[in-house]
């Protein structure tokens, strides 16, 4: 009798030991409520940074004529990356552990269902994990357009974020948070300081470089239309930033928490920094001044807010004032280059100053990755290879952004073409390519 039940006691425990094994219980990871409904108010704030957000931020910049342009280049970017993404560009950046690019197995969602799960974000859907990602990919494409407002044709942008998304937005985004090489190195970037800004910030040089100035540039007056538009944007990105930020932890926790608050008062330590300067050099600071150090403050402290310990995002925020200053006023004379609404002053250059501060100030409390589990010191606790690791980081993306951004404008340029014609430029794009103006 007995030596039946012992076979029969074991065949019903077995299944209750595994489930609360380590192992086990790594692999019967569930969906957490808590995460889901976190990662989706997450996903809702970065989407508001595009729309209304950046299109209205940019349009207050723009000249009246070239509003409605501006603000339709936000919308075509948020349609046309959204479709395209579903289709290839979350398969090909997330899925699959190749070195340099993913697979076509999540194409058009394939075998994503109610419960499945990625593995790089184990606690919420994977659906909701592909249309947060979404949401990144929408932003860096629509900031590129603000530097080259006043002068694109609206068809060569639309063009430029279908080819633009896969040949560069797509390899970054896998290279640094796909399980390609660049992650592999431990390179930190918690939130996009190589994936969204420095590919922003860059390819909208190169792309304003190409498209060349805008006509009467540094002869006629260009002051923005209304700062009102862009104060009201400011708000809403600065919001979003902390589901841009704070989401990036891909769950409810401290973590989050702190890449919150480190995000804010980034921002108000930039804003405060570039008003100073503009008050010592102007004699009185503006209010584009102060909507401009926010920015640079929020784009600065994105790769490094979920490793940083709040008072470092003080610190990263004064830099990012006065460096991205510079860039948007000195350097920018200097190179006398166009870039309408300083995507490379303040993304590029808070891009690449925020990565080599994640070198700096990261700390091994926060500095977790799948990579690297135990955390990752940064030069403050003693490790000083982790900012040769961000330089590399950096270096690979600026190169491989200019030569792709390069590319795909030529590509354009000979099908389409880049550039409106001088008349159509003269009158605004809102007329010469909508139809439309904001006082009919």
């Amino acid at each position: 009798m007995n030596s039946l039940r012992l076979p029969a006691m074991c065949t019903i425990s077995l299944p209750i030991i595994m489930t609360l094994s380590p192992a086990f219980a790594q692999d019967a990871l569930k969906i957490d409520a808590a995460d889901t409904t976190f990662i989706t108010l997450c996903t809702a704030l970065v989407l508001l940074m595009t729309l209304p957000g950046l299109a209205l931020f940019y349009s207050g910049m723009v000249r009246k004529k070239n509003v409605l342009g501006t603000m339709a280049q936000c919308f075509a970017a948020t349609a046309i990356v959204s479709i395209l993404w579903v289709a290839a560009g979350y398969s090909l950046a997330f899925h699959g552990d190749g070195m340099y690019l993913g697979t076509m197995g999540r194409a058009f969602l394939a075998g994503v269902g109610m419960e499945t799960v990625s593995p790089l974000a184990k606690t919420i859907p994977e659906i909701l994990f592909m249309f947060y990602q979404m949401t990144f990919a929408v932003i860096t494409c629509a900031l590129v357009g603000g530097a080259v407002a006043d002068r694109m044709k609206f068809s060569a942008f639309c063009f430029f974020c279908v080819i633009w998304l896969f040949v560069v937005y797509v390899p970054s985004a896998h290279w640094v948070w796909g399980g390609g090489f660049l992650g592999q190195m431990n390179v930190l970037d918690f939130a996009g300081g190589t994936v969204v800004h420095i590919n922003a910030g860059v390819g909208g040089l190169v792309a304003a470089l190409v498209i060349g100035n805008r006509q009467g540039y540094g002869r006629e007056n260009m002051a923005p239309f209304d700062l009102s538009l862009a104060v009201i944007g400011t708000g809403l990105l600065w919001v979003g930033w902390f589901g841009f930020n704070g989401g990036s932890a891909l769950g409810a926790g401290s973590r989050a928490v702190f890449a919150i608050v480190s995000t804010h008062l980034a921002a108000c330590a930039g804003a405060i920094v570039w008003s100073l300067l503009e008050w010592t050099q102007r004699g009185r600071p503006s209010v584009l001044g102060i909507i401009s150090g926010a920015v640079a403050g929020l784009g600065t402290i994105t790769p490094a807010s979920g490793f940083v310990l709040p008072w470092h995002g003080v610190i990263i925020g004064v830099f990012a004032g006065a460096i991205c200053y510079f860039a948007c006023t000195a350097l920018k004379q200097w190179l006398k280059y166009d870039d309408t609404l300083d995507v490379f002053g303040v993304h590029g250059v808070g891009g690449i100053l925020g990565m080599l501060a994640a070198g700096v100030f990261a700390t091994a409390r926060l500095s977790v990755s799948p990579e690297a589990p135990a955390g990752l010191p940064g030069l403050l606790e003693g490790n000083a290879h982790q900012v040769v690791i961000q330089a590399i980081g950096i270096g690979v993306t600026i190169v491989w952004c200019i030569v792709g951004t390069w590319l795909c404008l030529k590509v354009i340029d000979l099908t389409c073409g880049l550039r409106v014609s001088v008349e159509e430029e003269r009158q605004g794009l809102d007329l010469s390519l909508h139809g439309e103006s904001i006082h009919q």
